[in-house]
């Protein structure tokens, strides 16, 4: 294959595997709260392994957070409870938190806190109505457990950061089975847009390969 060959089939490979990065969870903390004073840390899960969340499931005092879809370009409004409602076209990539405290004597405990992300959050869905209209965008192994007890309630808030985009607070008080919201955050600005293969590319690739094969025959 001459060079000029090569230098095609080298491009048409990088549109070929080129894919949408994702815009992710990057860091959290707890500031606050009978869970920090009883041991909790912020732990963010690997959604592949395939774990349960939603019914006492780690009974600990820490703040867990996940990556759920990731860069999906949503053909419908996406109704949230604070901040702005994604709508068609935009690029949305979808995350779940979760605070589930041991079951405590003196009615549940707190945590004050944050979670970070390397791209501007939306919104929030924080009821139980926001919450199932959008777990199509899940896409996860994990096992959702209690999908009609999730959402905050009055003793609870989360919030945008004024000054940090990126940046959701979290202030709950949770016993049983705990607190969780779905945040939706803007494409990462650091990732490059997806580059999908066009017709043409394949049809490069098909000649480019044929060509690879005369080549090798004729050696």
């Amino acid at each position: 294959m001459n060079k000029i060959a090569r230098l095609m089939m080298a491009g048409a490979l990088t549109a070929f595997s080129a894919t949408a990065a994702s815009a992710v969870v990057v860091g959290g903390a707890l500031t606050g709260g009978s869970a920090l004073t009883n041991g909790g840390m912020f732990v963010e899960l690997d959604p592949s392994t395939g774990f349960s969340i939603g019914n006492d499931t780690f009974e600990d005092n820490n703040l867990y957070a996940f990556n759920e879809d990731q860069n999906i370009a949503i053909t419908a409004t996406i109704s949230v409870d604070i901040g702005t409602s994604p709508m068609a076209g935009d690029i949305v990539a979808s995350h779940y938190i979760g605070f589930d405290p041991a079951f405590s004597p003196h009615g549940g405990e707190n945590v004050l806190g944050y979670v970070d992300f390397d791209a501007a959050i939306y919104g929030i869905a924080t009821s139980t109505a926001t919450l199932f209209a959008s777990d199509y965008l899940a896409n996860t192994a994990v096992n959702y457990l209690n999908p009609s007890l999730r959402g905050l309630e009055g003793a609870d808030s989360v919030w945008i950061d004024p000054t940090n985009a990126n940046r959701l607070w979290v202030d709950l008080f949770a016993n049983t089975p705990g607190d969780y919201v779905r945040v939706f955050t803007q494409r990462s600005p650091m990732a490059p847009a997806p580059v999908p293969l066009p017709a043409s590319g394949l049809l490069l690739l098909g000649a480019l390969g044929g060509l690879g094969l005369k080549r090798r025959r004729k050696r």
